[in-house]
């Protein structure tokens, strides 16, 4: 028999159990995983480093970074946030640092640091850590003097438990397990994903960053060559989200802080179509496409002289002016004292709504995120206690809530762990 069980030795269930234990060092407490390996996902977070959380410290703006959750969390993140998070690793020996972009890391650069931490703490805490350990199935019983207990039945035995906390990320068969009992699955699907792009004006050009605009278009018009003329003419196109950021081209399209925003707020309507659809890219962010023909005619007559291929007359990589000069049908050894508007007006439109198609997705490094999970309605986020199945608990992502990249889906699983710790100890 056991005070507190926990399914899923990662990021929320070790975070709940140290805390739990904190709280009332009387507890018997064990965490179930079924690999051989816990915390497998810090390990690789942060490419291999750990990124920890974010420093954003107002909770007003950190939920803004959940797609799934924000509403939910607001209430949670004032109980326990970021900064919470950061006194709670620096009090046990744990520095973390900020980056410019935000992200936090422990000091040392590697996520060892916290798993050894997790460990050791488990160990300290007399917590029970057992690996190889899937559970297969769970029941709500009466126990002898009339009250509730948990029933648990992994592949190697049954235990009791007087609470549950479950706390396994993304499992199929812990979700079906939840259904069988009651709660609402909501269908999940991939977040955090970067696109497949196989067009010319990217390929061979693998590792070039720039800041931009990305578009995900309902209406997408032919990438074909528009004229002064007709430009008036062209309907406007219609975009089903916005980002604007780094982007990063890859070997096999698109990746970058830009593209997984898109990924983790467009989660459900990418999946609809299939990962198939059409990007607009604004390479030039603080710019129209007006503004920038107009820019480009005032370089026609400041250099005339030279060759636009060699020019590079905006803030872009290079080889990428190279490829978007080309695509435009401007030869290499054109000069600008002999290019028509009608080609100006074709490379701001390469340079300010350059149109790809996107043909699949690819995974963002390891650090696979899912949209979905126990529905967000069947959960008290005073406890993070099941509405239908008293005593059991929820932490991180087998709930609904998922973020974008940059360390929010590690306070999402802190603020859960935490939260639902002090719920099944009696001290929230």
């Amino acid at each position: 028999m056991f005070d507190v069980a926990i399914i899923g030795g990662g990021a929320a269930g070790f975070y709940a159990a140290v805390h739990a234990a904190e709280a009332d060092p009387k507890l018997k407490i064990v965490i179930f995983e079924k690999g051989k390996d816990v915390l497998s996902k810090v390990k690789v977070s942060g490419g291999g480093r750990c990124n920890v959380t974010h420093a954003e410290f107002d909770p007003h703006e950190l939920v803004k970074n959940y797609p799934r959750g924000e509403k939910e969390l607001l209430g949670p993140f004032h109980s326990h946030f970021s900064g919470d998070t950061v006194a709670f690793f620096e009090e046990k020996g744990i520095p973390l640092k900020i980056e410019e972009d935000g992200r936090m890391f422990p000091v040392s650069n590697s996520s060892q640091t916290i798993i050894d931490f997790f460990l050791n703490e488990a160990d300290r805490l007399g917590i029970k850590v057992m690996r190889h350990s899937a559970v297969t199935n769970m029941e709500s019983i009466c126990s002898e003097n009339g009250g509730k207990t948990w029933r648990i039945t992994s592949i190697k035995s049954t235990y009791r438990a007087k609470k549950v906390l479950i706390a396994t990320g993304s499992s199929p068969k812990i979700w079906g397990l939840l259904k069988k009992m009651g709660h609402t699955i909501v269908s999940p699907v991939p977040s955090l994903f970067t696109f497949n792009i196989d067009d010319e004006r990217i390929n061979g050009i693998p590792g070039i960053s720039t800041n931009a605009k990305i578009d995900i278009l309902a209406n997408p018009r032919n990438n074909t060559k528009v004229t002064v003329k007709l430009k008036s003419k062209i309907a406007p196109e219609k975009t089903i989200l916005t980002s604007e950021g780094p982007l990063l081209i890859t070997h096999w399209g698109m990746s970058g802080p830009a593209v997984l925003k898109l990924s983790a707020w467009g989660a459900n309507i990418l999946n609809e179509c299939n990962y198939r659809f059409y990007i607009k890219v604004n390479w030039l962010p603080d710019y129209h496409e007006d503004g920038v023909f107009n820019l480009l005619a005032e370089i026609k007559e400041i250099e005339r002289k030279k060759t636009i291929l060699r020019t590079k007359a905006v803030d872009l990589p290079r080889r990428l002016w190279t490829n978007l000069v080309r695509a435009s049908g401007i030869p290499p050894d054109m000069k600008w004292a002999d290019v028509s508007n009608e080609k100006l007006l074709q490379l701001a439109d390469q340079l300010t709504a350059c149109r790809f198609k996107v043909d699949g997705k690819s995974t963002f490094k390891e650090e696979f995120v899912t949209a979905g999970g126990v529905d967000l309605k069947e959960i008290n986020f005073k406890t993070y206690e099941s509405k239908i199945l008293p005593g059991l608990y929820f932490a991180g992502e087998v709930i609904n809530v998922d973020a974008i990249t940059g360390g929010f889906n590690f306070q999402n699983a802190w603020t859960g762990g935490y939260i639902a710790a002090k719920a099944m100890v009696g001290k929230s």
